[in-house]
């Protein structure tokens, strides 16, 4: 036993490069997650507008409010969603975070809302992005289109054997930029 410590310690040594080098930054992904992140740019920036919810015959309208932007180098996407009723409550808030998983090329956001977390493949296309929720033997599919200053997003409830059934229309504008999420970090000193 006397010798352990010394072979415990010689181990340890030639870990070190392993050890080392898995601490040292993947340019390569990098690289191709802030390029990927760009496929999103036409999200970045603060946006207002409605959103109308159709559940059970009843109709819920309330103004709805997004902002995006960028995080870590540019690497992620952050979103934040919140809804406001006529009377200033906020019957809906949301937060999502956008990647890019350079090893499958695969997007994926993470989303939380309403008590409820999860991570769905987001598939992008010319004009916006598609996202889907399994619920049971049906999907919730949620389609965006952005052009311009136009953020429409949409959702549908798919079940088997019966035409899409939409439930929800988002409606926005963007206002502006947004210097959110990377402003107001903690200074170094």
């Amino acid at each position: 036993m006397k010798g352990f410590p010394i072979l415990a310690a010689l181990a340890a040594l030639l870990l070190l490069p392993a050890v080392a080098q898995a601490q040292a930054p993947d340019t390569a992904a990098i690289a191709a997650q802030q390029a990927a992140m760009g496929r999103l740019s036409a999200m970045r920036g603060t946006w207002r507008g409605t959103a109308v919810t159709q559940i059970q015959g009843k109709e819920e309208r309330v103004t709805h409010t997004e902002r995006v932007g960028t995080f870590l180098d540019g690497t992620v996407t952050l979103v934040e969603g919140k809804a406001y009723a006529d009377d200033g409550s906020v019957p809906f808030h949301a937060f999502a975070v956008i990647s890019y998983d350079a090893a499958t090329r695969t997007y994926w956001m993470t989303s939380h809302a309403q008590g409820r977390t999860g991570r769905f493949e987001l598939k992008l296309s010319d004009t916006g992005y598609v996202w889907e929720i399994p619920a049971g033997p049906a999907t919730i599919r949620y389609t965006a289109t952005l052009s311009g200053k136009s953020w429409v997003e949409v959702g549908d409830y798919i079940a088997p054997g019966q035409p899409p059934r939409r439930f929800f229309t988002m409606e926005l504008t963007r206002l502006g930029d947004t210097s959110w999420p990377e402003a107001g970090g903690v200074a170094p000193r």
